[in-house]
């Protein structure tokens, strides 16, 4: 797969098949549309782009909704470039580009800077400026402008739209093996590991303290986790806490893990740790003993259900 900051900068000898969206979190329904665009691609002999934006529209349009995204955009891509596509289009979002009529973003992005030949789109996507122009509009520009326009149908379109929506709400609702069955892929956190207050250490369960840098990345429900993340190209399996640390007196919401059989220093190193399922709420316990008797608890939780499901 090739990355192309902005439409600007592709280059490709070939004429392609293009899809449009903003693939958060590239889940089921995004992974069929996607197949399709692949399939289509091979047999028409030509080269596959997906063309999506950074950051999302609503970041910029709509700044007062506070949208959390499934993926960074790195996450994003990295899942892409599992999926056969040939090139990845990046393209910057801006309030200059939301005021391109359908006309120019047709001519000018589609056509003449991403040479594409048949356009895959829903049947209810809209573009342009203030989202005027529709599937119609874009056939007629088809002919106009020598490409073909393959119609998405509305249940893919549903699954689609709905799915990111469900996602975003099963995660919040801490449901993350429900969110996973959506995408088809366990919802990762990717940070940095920092210097935190050594109290998992003093319980005899020192953890990994993950800083994630976009602000904008959807952090699940606050809670205990089973968690799993590949380090030095050896996976390991552990426990995750999201929270405040009530019982000692946190206020702020910091990201834990405590893996498994793991004995390394991690400081300043970059992590991609997998969700897999949630044990319990966070909660406030009287004294720091029952504290560490529940993280017992949770640890031969951790245990079983790793043996469960994912024993070799």
């Amino acid at each position: 797969m090739k990355e192309h900051k902005g439409a600007n900068a592709f280059q490709s000898d070939h004429g392609t098949v293009i899809t449009i969206g903003t693939f958060d979190g590239v889940h089921a329904g995004h992974q069929k549309i996607i197949e399709r665009l692949v399939a289509t691609a091979r047999m028409s002999e030509m080269e596959s782009a997906i063309l999506t934006f950074f950051p999302h529209p609503r970041m910029v349009l709509q700044k007062e909704s506070g949208i959390k995204l499934i993926n960074t955009i790195e996450e994003r891509k990295q899942i892409l470039e599992k999926s056969g596509i040939d090139h990845l289009v990046i393209h910057p979002f801006t309030h200059q580009f939301s005021r391109l009529t359908a006309l120019e973003f047709v001519r000018d992005i589609l056509v003449n800077k991403l040479k594409a030949k048949k356009v895959i789109i829903g049947y209810d996507h809209r573009f342009g400026r203030n989202r005027t122009a529709d599937i119609n509009t874009l056939r007629e520009y088809g002919e106009r402008f020598g490409f073909d326009v393959e119609e998405i149908s509305q249940q893919d379109v549903e699954d689609v739209a709905v799915s990111s929506t469900k996602i975003r709400k099963a995660l919040m609702e801490g449901r993350v093996e429900r969110a996973n069955n959506y995408l088809q892929h366990p919802f990762s956190l990717t940070g940095i590991v920092v210097k935190g207050k050594g109290l998992g250490r003093d319980f005899g369960y020192p953890t990994a303290n993950l800083h994630i840098e976009e602000d904008y990345k959807l952090i699940p429900k606050n809670g205990v986790y089973v968690v799993r993340a590949v380090i030095d190209a050896v996976p390991y399996y552990g426990m995750m806490n999201i929270g405040t640390n009530p019982t000692v007196g946190g206020k702020e919401v910091t990201i834990e893990t405590y893996f498994f059989l793991l004995d390394k220093d991690l400081y300043g190193k970059k992590l991609q740790i997998e969700m897999l399922t949630r044990i319990r709420d966070e909660k406030k316990f009287d004294t720091v003993e029952a504290l560490k008797r529940a993280m017992k608890q949770d640890e031969a939780f951790s245990e079983q259900y790793i043996r469960d499901n994912y024993a070799e």
